[in-house]
């Protein structure tokens, strides 16, 4: 018995741990060292063995109160714990109960659910659009592929007159088991292809597939204020479901086309307009526009490079509301190339009578250079 390593030591728990942590600490434990997954490796074997036993204790209340209380020894004139002298498949139920509380019970719950009722696959399918018909909404039609149960064999896959037949490699399990002990191996029939079924005669329009590929018109509507990236759902559209489970959904995705002139963040609009530097200077009405129509905006005098004026309401409406976003004009005072030679003598004789306090942000600048090479 004093061989033997403490049980919450080999669970790696100390001596409060929940009835939970247990249960988490066994699971964690014996995946990583059952023997399927460690072949010919008496250690792993040996690792797995103790993990039992300790879980087998621990997870008994009564059990592990008398371990709590006596230790390994047990209750006097009780034997002790430790009593695992090898481990036994058949004391935990066999094999498979334990592989498939371990692993999730693969094996048993697919063959159960090979027959059950199942959705159909969605389809998805994308629709480039125009700007604009985000913005204010659209009717758009697309043609897409679906696939859909023969009407030849209504599904069938059989040809008419027949049925599809048991499969003789799997006895209609759709599985195949190999192996005994804790070398059992489970895997999907490949004659059958997990159905459980054969078809001896294949029907001729769908070659036994029991489904045909057919093409599909959906209408349907944008709603104002859609974006890049949006998908929406037009439910039951998708392929039919098997063993009379519900179709699937056809899923459109929207790709917006960019704008010549717009950029658009959710809601809001922004455009980028040049001005002159005139119209900076002495300031200006401008005729800006707008998704739908323009609109004037006046400018203050002095306005610089790069300024911000919001329009309110000229935006993109809320999708699925009444409120609209806003127009964010950024200004870019452009300077002209080319100049007639009257042009560049006004420029001079501004320039004369320029006292340096029309230029805020020059003179803080040579303010600034002055004091760093006089310092």
């Amino acid at each position: 018995m004093a061989s033997k390593r403490d049980y919450y030591e080999v669970l790696g728990l100390k001596k409060d741990a929940s009835a939970e942590d247990i249960k988490r600490a066994y699971r964690k434990l014996a995946k990583e060292s059952h023997p399927d997954l460690h072949p010919n490796d008496k250690t792993a074997e040996a690792r797995f063995r103790e993990v039992n036993e300790a879980n087998e204790v621990l997870s008994d209340p009564q059990k592990r109160a008398a371990y709590d209380q006596f230790g390994m020894d047990g209750p006097p004139n009780m034997g002790g714990f430790g009593g695992f002298g090898g481990f036994d498949a058949g004391s935990f139920g066999g094999f498979d109960s334990i592989f498939d509380q371990l692993f999730g019970g693969a094996g048993r719950s697919s063959q159960q659910r090979r027959n059950a009722p199942m959705r159909g696959r969605d389809i998805q399918v994308n629709v480039r659009i125009e700007f604009d018909e985000a913005a204010f909404g659209a009717s758009k039609s697309i043609d897409f592929m679906r696939a859909e149960n023969c009407d030849t064999c209504k599904g069938t896959g059989a040809k008419d007159g027949s049925q599809p037949e048991t499969c003789a490699t799997c006895k209609g399990s759709g599985q195949i088991r190999a192996g005994s002990g804790f070398m059992v191996t489970v895997r999907t029939c490949t004659t059958c292809g997990g159905t459980g079924q054969t078809i001896k005669d294949p029907c001729g329009t769908c070659h036994g597939s029991g489904r045909v590929r057919r093409k599909r018109t959906a209408s349907f509507n944008i709603p104002a204020g859609a974006d890049d990236g949006q998908v929406f759902v037009m439910s039951g559209q998708g392929e039919p479901g098997q063993n009379g489970g519900p179709n699937g959904d056809l899923l459109i995705g929207l790709s917006v086309k960019p704008h010549k002139l717009f950029r658009r963040e959710g809601t809001t609009l922004y455009l980028e307009m040049p001005i002159s530097f005139t119209q900076a200077a002495l300031g200006a009405t401008l005729e800006v526009p707008t998704l739908k129509s323009k609109v004037n905006h006046k400018i203050p005098e002095g306005t610089q490079d790069g300024a911000l004026f919001r329009i309110k309401n000229e935006g993109i409406q809320q999708l699925h509301g009444s409120s609209r976003g806003d127009l964010v004009v950024r200004v870019k005072v452009e300077i002209p190339k080319k100049l007639s030679e009257k042009q560049k003598e006004l420029l001079r004789n501004f320039d004369k009578e320029s006292t340096g306090k029309e230029y805020e942000n020059r003179k803080g600048f040579l303010d600034k250079v002055k004091e760093l090479f006089n310092a």
